[in-house]
């Protein structure tokens, strides 16, 4: 076998694919319709129309939120939700924003009066899609302490990592992962508070539930500058730990204008269900700012696993226009007899995380007469290339530059290459840095550095535009690893993997998946004393440990030890 240094070379050495998706391309379904934009008429106007102005102090709670309920209560705003949540039991939470507004002001006295949390300082909420995740998010604005959101597939080393390097104050979580949290908490001496969402009281924490009854809402949101931080998304790298990247009240809670108004092309009529895991940047993007930003009832559906009928029937019984979710979803919905559901509000489908594949868009057309407006953005970023309603979608392309910003394709010394040449897609930040980009990673200044060439911020993928002005992804210029819609650092599952005690040397590729688009792929050299263990057997240990270690969705899917012979890599 090849010694680890030299396989990981060249089994990184991987080019972008398209995977075919099995079944046969029917005729074109007899209701595709092509829904006209409400919010702008072409593209070319939408570009030339675009303009945000940046005033030195802005908050999203109160210039957005609360500018909506005063609409509301003039009667200036269709009799739409704010928030409409299912859990797929019968329960069900319909909120105005006026009464988004209360509970949300509860939650905030909560924070600063129980909690004793200053403006400026951290919060970790680690929840699932319940209603008081938006509750957190939006009482973390009024009293400008810096949200973390996480996943809730996080692992009790994971939540340690996010609580020592953050230096967050408190903890916001459910009965699930508070024992994860307790294991760690005398490590954190920057932990103070820890609430709870639970409906049974739980030694050393808040009950949230409990308090929310008890809370005033008279809170005044406090008076935060554009510029201050207002979020912090941990994001996977190439090499070491996740990264903590940055937002401002601005580049989200301003700079997602253009995700709202263009992309998704909202208004406050429309009902929109974004099915992203809420501890990433997606959720920010199509469940919160995006939305709420164009007055827009956002949906949400508690379901704990993606379950193809769940997400049909759903479309199906509720006044859903627009669909938001991961390429994978689309991958597991299409394999499905769509025929006996009738989607008769949805009028608009987006998807963004990681490529969509062409066969994809066009089984999801043939099944449901709509297409799949593919968009491309980072969390560091808002909506980078996205097609656009009005415009002609070229299958498999990222669409064209979102009007937010100057999108190039450049050389290794930053230097803009013509249409049909491959490079990184970069975008322009000087002289004037635009609105919608991350202010940098948190302590991390070479990180932040790395990522300039000349007057552009390097995205980190590699890409293409032709003739018509259209972006093409090729391949991450990275080893990052896009599964599910999750990102993956090799080198997180190979510390994982080497903790095994069977595992001498560890090497993690990313390799081709019909429906995840990429799964982690982990080539192994056992240990002397393990070589005679069943091989199956020792396998799904193997996996079964890096689901402890790390996030469950970071476990590689496939293993190959070094006595057996592997097939060629990405096969």
């Amino acid at each position: 076998m090849l010694p680890l240094v030299t396989l990981k070379t060249l089994l990184r050495a991987k080019c972008f694919w398209r995977l075919a998706i099995p079944g046969s391309v029917r005729e074109l379904h007899k209701d595709y319709r092509i829904v006209p934009p409400q919010n702008f008429s072409n593209y070319e106007s939408m570009k030339q129309e675009f303009k945000l102005e940046t005033p030195e102090y802005f908050n999203f709670a109160k210039d957005i939120l609360d500018q909506w309920t005063n609409m509301e209560k003039a009667g200036k705003r269709p009799s739409n939700p704010a928030f409409w949540w299912i859990n797929g039991n019968g329960e069900e939470v319909r909120w105005s924003f006026e009464e988004l507004g209360s509970l949300s002001r509860k939650f905030a006295n909560i924070l600063t009066e129980a909690c004793a949390l200053k403006r400026g300082d951290r919060v970790i909420v680690i929840l699932p899609r319940i209603p008081e995740w938006w509750l957190a998010n939006v009482a973390c604005l009024r009293t400008g302490t810096v949200l973390i959101p996480g996943t809730t597939q996080l692992t009790q080393r994971d939540i340690l990592y996010r609580l020592q390097s953050s230096k967050a104050k408190c903890i916001i979580t459910d009965e699930v992962l508070a024992p994860a949290v307790d294991a760690v908490a005398s490590k954190c001496e920057n932990l103070h508070s820890k609430l709870i969402v639970s409906q049974k009281p739980k030694d050393g924490w808040g009950n949230l539930k409990e308090m929310m009854k008890q809370a005033s809402d008279n809170h005044t949101c406090v008076k935060t500058k554009h510029d201050e931080m207002m979020a912090i998304y941990f994001t996977s790298g190439t090499s070491g730990t996740p990264k903590m990247t940055g937002h401002t009240h601005s580049s989200f809670g301003l700079g997602l204008s253009v995700n709202g108004r263009f992309w998704l092309d909202l208004t406050p009529s429309d009902v929109i269900w974004n099915t992203s895991d809420t501890g990433w940047a997606k959720s920010a993007w199509s469940s919160i700012f995006s939305p709420w930003i164009q007055g827009a009832c956002v949906f949400a559906h508690y379901l704990p696993r993606f379950e193809p009928t769940s997400i049909f029937q759903t479309l199906s019984e509720f006044p859903i226009t627009v669909f938001c979710s991961a390429p994978t979803a689309y991958r597991m919905l299409i394999q499905n007899d769509m025929t006996s559901y009738k989607f008769k509000s949805l009028k608009h489908c987006v998807s963004a995380g990681e490529p969509i594949n062409p066969e994809v868009t066009e089984q999801w057309r043939n099944q449901t007469g709509l297409d799949i407006y593919e968009g491309y953005g980072q969390t560091e970023t808002v909506l980078i290339c996205g097609n656009f309603k009005g415009m002609k979608i070229k299958s498999g392309s990222m669409g064209k530059p979102s009007p937010a910003f100057d999108v190039k394709i450049l050389d290794i010394n930053g230097n803009v290459l013509p249409p049909g040449e491959e490079g990184d897609i970069g975008i322009q930040v000087l002289p004037n840095r635009p609105l919608g980009l991350f202010a940098h990673y948190i302590d991390n200044p070479t990180k932040t550095v790395s990522t300039l060439r000349g007057n552009f911020y390097i995205t980190g993928d590699r890409g293409y535009m032709d003739e018509d002005g259209y972006f093409w992804f090729v391949a991450r210029s990275d080893d990052i690893i896009l599964s599910s819609g999750y990102r993956i650092g090799p080198f997180e599952v190979e510390s994982a993997l080497i903790e095994h005690p069977a595992v001498a040397e560890a090497a993690v590729v990313s390799s081709p998946d019909p429906i995840r688009g990429e799964v982690v792929k982990a080539f192994i050299v056992l240990s002397h004393d393990y070589k005679s263990h069943d091989q199956e057997q020792l396998k799904k240990e193997i996996q079964e440990h890096v689901k402890k270690i790390t996030a469950p969705y970071k476990y590689p899917r496939k293993v190959y030890s070094s006595w057996e012979t592997a097939t060629a890599p990405g096969k």
